[in-house]
């Protein structure tokens, strides 16, 4: 099927957008002056514009079916890109990081003629047991791995993930993203065009996270109730899942 110019550059913001996960710098925060884009069932998009950039951040806001510890399995997995983000080729763990500090790399496959596009991730991890918030922050950090000529490497990406639970089995997700593309995409095409990307996400998410491999997890909070690791029930914190 013959792709038309406006699918090809949905498809390539797809990968440029991608998440990467605590408080990035460049974000604006979550009381800004947000302006909201669309509601989609359980999914509200918002935008709002960023200082001395042509492209706009969104916050998706959405009500998940789905627990807290279900979640977290989910987002511990290095592999999990693959699950429930759109164009996601592959993804993996590298380095010696922790659970509150770690690194990711990605690849996002692209249609021809566009370029497949890999990120490297800084992704760092906090919560406690008072308020049950759990917040990820993923940021770009192009320099942490060698590049490879079978991609175009996404250098400035900033992403908060905010998950607070509203009861058992319902869980509020926050996403804040603000990305700079690499390459020549007009800013009007790409601000259009991040309104259906983490509806489709956040949809992805709370089905994946319903599969019987996240089933089972617990989150496990040290004596000053800080959030220390995700761990299938019935496992010491040290085990491997």
């Amino acid at each position: 099927m013959r792709l038309t110019t406006r699918t090809r550059f949905s498809l390539l913001l797809t990968a440029l957008l991608t998440p990467a996960l605590g408080h990035a710098g460049a974000l604006p925060p979550l009381d800004a002056d947000w302006q909201l884009q669309k509601e989609d069932d359980n999914i509200r998009i918002y935008t709002t514009e960023v200082k001395d950039s042509d492209f706009e951040a969104f916050k998706a806001v959405a009500d998940l079916d789905v627990s807290m510890a279900e979640l977290m399995a989910v987002m511990i997995n290095p592999e999990s890109c693959l699950e429930w983000v759109h164009n996601c080729a592959a993804s993996e763990a590298f380095g010696d990081g922790n659970f509150h500090d770690r690194y990711a790399y990605s690849v996002n496959d692209m249609p021809w003629p566009v370029q497949d596009r890999d990120y490297v991730l800084r992704i760092r991890t906090h919560g406690d047991r008072q308020s049950g918030v759990v917040e990820m922050d993923l940021n770009a950090v192009p320099g942490a791995r060698a590049e490879d000529d079978d991609y175009v490497r996404v250098d400035k990406s900033d992403t908060l993930y905010r998950f607070e639970p509203l009861g058992p089995q319902r869980t509020r997700m926050t996403w804040v993203q603000h990305t700079e593309p690499n390459g020549a995409i007009p800013s009007w095409l790409v601000n259009s065009l991040v309104i259906d990307i983490p509806v489709k996400s956040m949809r992805s998410l709370e089905k994946v996270a319903h599969k019987p491999r996240y089933a089972g997890y617990r989150l496990v909070y040290n004596d000053q109730g800080e959030l220390v690791n995700v761990v299938k029930s019935g496992h010491a914190e040290g085990d491997d899942d």
